[in-house]
C-alpha cells in the first residue's frame, strides 16, 4: 500500500528556515508530479510548490524566492526548503504525489496520494 510520510515541521522564529521532507513508500511503478500544499483553518488547501519528474518547478507567488522544492527520484522523496519564514506561512503542510501503483486489475492505477500533514509554526 502506498504511503506518503512527511517530516521536518516544527517551530521557527520569523526569518528562520525549515526543510520539509516527504517520502513515498510501497509498490510504486512511477511517480509523476510531486507537490507541497498548505491549508490554514477555515481556508481551502492551496498549492505551495510543485515539481515534475523532469525537475520543472512552479511556486505560489507568496513563496517565490523564499521556498525551494526539489526531489530525489531514486529515494521517491520530495523536499521543501523554506527560508525567510513569515508568520503567515504557519499552518499545516501536505505532500502530494501523482503516481502509478498496482491495482486489483491488470491495469495499474494512476492517481494522487496525500501525506498526513506536518505542522509549521512561525513565532518569536
Amino acid at each position: 500500500q502506498v504511503q506518503l510520510v512527511e517530516s521536518g515541521g516544527g517551530l521557527v522564529q520569523p526569518g528562520g528556515s525549515l526543510r520539509l521532507s516527504c517520502a513515498a513508500s510501497g509498490i510504486i511503478f512511477r511517480i509523476y508530479t510531486m507537490a507541497w500544499y498548505r491549508q490554514a483553518p477555515g481556508k481551502q488547501r492551496e498549492l505551495v510548490a510543485g515539481i515534475t519528474s523532469g525537475g520543472r518547478t512552479n511556486y505560489a507567488d507568496s513563496v517565490n524566492d523564499r521556498f525551494t522544492i526539489s526531489r530525489n527520484n531514486a529515494k521517491n522523496t520530495v523536499y521543501l526548503q523554506m527560508d525567510s519564514l513569515k508568520p503567515g506561512d504557519a499552518t499545516v503542510y501536505y505532500c502530494n504525489a501523482d503516481l502509478q501503483a498496482p491495482s486489483r486489475t491488470v491495469v495499474p492505477s494512476t492517481r494522487g496520494y496525500w501525506g498526513q500533514g506536518t505542522q509549521v509554526a512561525v513565532s518569536s
